[in-house]
């Protein structure tokens, strides 16, 4: 699952009707927005609970100002992901997951397997001047979608992957840039939803219609046949 700011809500709308369909991945990757559904949902959180809980987020349960590198000190985050987690590790999970992390010393990208899974989906999640860094072993990271936008570092060449793609108006990347366009590779299943309702800090509201347009959305792309390597379906 892809990155792409408060895009967890089509996430999880996309995750909420491959489950009802009987279809559940052998493991979940993902980065930023993505690392988020793809840890709860791979580490046992219920789809109910999951699904309340986000559809009741509130400003106040991320929003904690304060001085550093980034407006927010992401203690309140923190504390929303250890609610919302019900295992303490990674590697704890019930289902394997890796979440891609933006690692600031070397400038690349790293995959998380394991360690405190809390801190993994924060650091995934850590937009750089909203959220401060990360800390894993003494080291600082960010947001996994700085060069793993795809949230697909975790996988292979040639592996059988079913991937969901939010379709992105980012602002800070070029109208040509290749993150914002669908990879292609073998094995590689693309499924983009067009027009979903962008949520944001001040736009919690848009994510239950987000949430709900994903999951129509993918209800609609199951009832059909598969044909060549993307599905777009429009919200």
């Amino acid at each position: 699952m892809s990155s792409g700011f408060f895009g967890f809500f089509a996430h999880f709308g996309v995750v909420k009707a491959l489950q009802e369909h009987g279809l559940t991945p052998a493991r979940l990757c993902g980065s930023s927005a993505g690392a988020l559904v793809a840890c709860s949902v791979a580490s046992g959180s219920g789809m109910t609970t999951l699904e309340q809980r986000l559809l009741h987020l509130d400003k106040g349960d991320f929003w904690d100002p304060s001085p550093g590198l980034g407006l927010l000190r992401g203690q309140a985050f923190r504390s929303l992901l250890a609610d919302i987690l019900p295992i303490r590790l990674l590697d704890e999970s019930p289902r394997p997951v890796a979440l891609s992390v933006w690692h600031g010393r070397s400038q690349r990208t790293r995959v998380l397997r394991d360690g405190d899974a809390v801190e993994a989906v924060y650091a995934s999640c850590a937009v750089p001047l909203l959220f401060q860094p990360a800390s894993i072993n003494g080291e600082r990271y960010w947001d996994g979608g700085i060069a793993d936008r795809h949230g697909l570092a975790a996988t292979w060449p040639g592996e059988r992957v079913l991937y969901h793609h939010l379709q992105s108006r980012s602002p800070w990347r070029r109208a040509n840039s290749a993150a914002l366009l669908p990879p292609i590779r073998p094995n590689l299943m693309t499924l983009a939803i067009d027009g979903l309702l962008r949520a944001g800090p001040n736009r919690l509201k848009n994510g239950r219609v987000a949430l709900e347009q994903a999951y129509s959305a993918t209800q609609q792309a199951l009832s059909a046949p598969l044909s060549g390597r993307q599905v777009t379906i429009q919200a």
